[in-house]
């Protein structure tokens, strides 16, 4: 068993290695020491106070500084610090520390450091603890200064910046991060090609920090410099947060296509890296499929397929086959049924252009047979109040999609399309060149005689067809724009030509 078994945390946001026990089963050394650690650990449950005492007995016992003291004090610190008992944490931490720099070894040392500092943030939810942690953090820092180990000091600070940034304390962040960008650059001042790994997640750390700022010209700045990158194997989830906030600042912009590019990037990333994250992006991925327009599904890609059917994004499954199915009704009823979507402020703040685009079609698919209806008649079918009517209709009278007049006063529209009196004058152009064919091929033979096909066009000189309403349609409703037009022949020498249907709308 694992001397920090009961304590073990999450290290993985800093520390990209494996995790292994510690051996503690294969470690030889004085059998009254061993035998009081156990019993210590075995009391922590129900005496925690007596086992701190035991636990601090163990270092006393060594005659030397060695593997059991320095599991006895981390033991002990853990105690003491879920206790609230954080001075004592804080002095027994900095005798711990001592014990670094020879005492066990340099990777079993960094990795118990790491867990530790851990634990102690996520139990710091009071100030009180937030004070401890920091002592935690500072000696820490000094320590590794003293014995030149600059690797574990870059890892701890960024470690300590990452916890800035959770808590939003971006003055102290932005201090940090750039007492760490002088650590990783040589005396010329240019990027140290050996700590790429390092400016990475320093960039990172920045980019989500201008993110969340939303300051979008210095977040650019910094995402287009992580990019030109070489020097570095980033682990996968640092890559996924840069392309993260990317697609977000390319949103912002509404290039759509280069947010899409970034979103699937990222979410490659966070899947390589086996970060929770990926379900998170690949709905942002949804969402930018639905802004472009587009109808190229996107779980139609190898490595999104497998989450087509997961329950987390079902919802935005649904919500991107009602969109590129062009059905407003199967699109609002998913948002009414899972406002769970909108819980997330990115999500939230950019789904409205998704559902102004789907209501600005409906509108068009709906009108499109009419000449004049009400402002009424569209809410109720589209199923939106009058005033987003007027907003859509407004805006695709601007854009030239709708050659129209509202009248706000009786809330009507009236349809000001000149495509029925252009196509009307194409027919009358057709029949005068059908009128002069007609006399050239059957006035000189037998056939029609000139009076009985005038009998045909109507008065000469008149046009054959006349514009005017339709049939009317129901009130709410409003006109049909027009009926077809429909040719034909009474039998010969019936004395009538081609016959047509008045045309309906204006």
């Amino acid at each position: 068993m694992s001397d920090d078994d009961d304590f073990m945390q999450d290290s993985g946001d800093e520390d990209y290695d494996f995790e292994y026990e510690d051996a503690d089963d294969d470690e030889s050394g004085d059998i009254g020491i061993e035998n009081k650690y156990y019993n210590a650990k075995q009391m922590k449950i129900d005496n925690p106070e007596e086992a701190i005492d035991e636990f601090l007995e163990v270092p006393a016992l060594e005659q030397e500084k060695g593997d059991w003291g320095f599991k006895g004090l981390k033991q002990a610190i853990k105690l003491e610090f879920k206790l609230g008992r954080y001075s004592d944490a804080v002095e027994h931490y900095r005798e711990l520390l001592t014990y670094v720099k020879s005492a066990v070894t340099r990777n079993y040392s960094e990795k118990s450091i790491n867990n530790m500092l851990d634990y102690i943030e996520k139990g710091s939810d009071d100030d009180k603890a937030y004070q401890c942690m920091e002592e935690f953090y500072s000696l820490t820092l000094h320590s590794f200064q003293n014995t030149n180990n600059e690797r574990l000091w870059l890892k701890t600070n960024i470690k300590l910046a990452r916890l800035w940034l959770e808590r939003k304390e971006y003055g102290q962040l932005s201090k940090k991060v750039r007492e760490l960008h002088r650590a990783c650059q040589r005396e010329d001042g240019s990027d140290d090609p050996s700590k790429g790994t390092y400016l990475l997640e320093l960039y990172a750390l920045e980019i989500q920090m201008y993110a969340e700022t939303k300051n979008n010209k210095r977040l650019k700045a910094l995402y287009q410099r992580a990019l030109r990158v070489r020097s570095a194997v980033p682990h996968p989830k640092i890559m996924g947060i840069i392309r993260e906030c990317g697609g977000k600042m390319h949103m912002s912009e509404e290039n759509w296509e280069e947010a899409q590019s970034d979103f699937f990037e990222s979410f490659r990333n966070y899947d390589e890296a086996g970060s929770m994250q990926r379900i998170q992006v690949l709905k942002y991925l949804v969402l930018t499929t639905m802004l472009m327009k587009s109808d190229i599904n996107p779980f139609y890609s190898q490595e999104t397929k497998p989450y087509k059917s997961d329950p987390r994004i079902s919802a935005m499954t649904d919500l991107v086959d009602a969109f590129q199915r062009d059905d407003i009704h199967a699109y609002e009823a998913v948002l009414s049924k899972n406002p769970d979507v909108l819980a997330d402020p990115f999500i939230a703040e950019n789904i409205d252009e998704v559902s102004r685009n789907m209501r600005t079609k409906a509108v068009l698919k709906l009108i499109a047979p009419y000449t004049r209806f009400t402002l009424a008649f569209i809410s109720k079918h589209i199923k939106i109040s009058i005033q987003e009517v007027q907003d859509i209709l407004s805006f695709l009278i601007l854009d030239k999609k709708l050659n129209a007049k509202i009248d706000q006063e009786n809330g009507t529209v009236v349809v000001e399309s000149t495509s029925d009196v252009d196509r009307l004058r194409s027919l009358e152009e057709w029949n005068a060149s059908l009128r002069t064919l007609w006399r050239a091929t059957l006035n000189d033979g037998e056939g029609f005689r000139t009076d009985e096909t005038s009998q045909l066009h109507g008065m000469r000189g008149g046009p054959l067809f006349q514009s005017g309403f339709g049939d009317e349609a129901p009130p709410a409703v409003g006109l049909r724009a027009g009926r077809r037009l429909r040719t034909g022949w009474k039998g010969k020498g019936s004395g009538h030509g081609p016959k047509a249907t008045g045309a309906g709308g204006y």
